[in-house]
């Protein structure tokens, strides 16, 4: 996607959106969000100065809903350009996909609820090369009967990639949804195996 695509494409995300259109004057709270191009389509990235806040591929489920919940909970005023968290992102998501980096540095900020929260940060804590269950993840948080709500979480991940949701399947073993597209899923799972299987040679 070029810059000027991209640029039509996130302004009229935002000018769709009242908060982002009528907030300048009685907030100050201001973040920048800019696409990213990668092998498997381009990634719209929401960030201010100190935090990335959200990454998704710009054609994944409910992309538009997911950044207006996001600029209602912030009341951020967003504007469509570069900053200095977006280009870090810009060059780990380089390096992800040529397999030169295996865990982001790239400081976060989520955005949800308590027992999200928990699901996201179980998630981050699943190896690259790696996958659980969402059973397994359930248990990790001594929460065996709520497999499906910690489902419901992972689809609700603002931060795909980053947060490695792509890494949890069904507990069938079977690769489950996958808000990015299931292609792109099955993509990352397999990339990230077979750079493991390399480095152990």
């Amino acid at each position: 996607m070029d810059n000027n695509t991209q640029k039509a494409f996130l302004e009229q995300i935002l000018n769709s959106n009242a908060n982002a259109k009528n907030n300048t004057k009685s907030n100050k709270a201001k973040a920048n969000t800019y696409g990213i191009n990668t092998p498997l389509g381009t990634v719209i990235v929401i960030a201010d100065i100190k935090h990335a806040y959200f990454l998704a591929f710009k054609d994944q489920e409910n992309i538009e809903n997911k950044i207006k919940m996001l600029i209602k909970k912030t009341n951020f005023t967003i504007t469509v350009e570069k900053n200095s968290i977006i280009s870090l992102i810009e060059e780990e998501l380089n390096q992800y996909f040529k397999g030169k980096l295996t865990k982001f540095t790239t400081p976060i900020y989520m955005i949800g609820s308590n027992f999200q929260k928990q699901v996201w940060a179980a998630l981050l804590k699943t190896s690259y090369g790696q996958t659980q269950s969402y059973l397994e993840i359930a248990n990790s948080l001594n929460l065996p009967q709520h497999s499906r709500a910690v489902a419901k979480a992972n689809a609700s991940n603002l931060l795909s990639i980053i947060i490695p949701c792509h890494r949890i399947i069904n507990n069938n073993n079977k690769l489950g949804g996958y808000s990015g597209g299931i292609e792109r899923k099955k993509y990352l799972i397999e990339t990230e195996k077979e750079i493991v299987a390399k480095n152990y040679l």
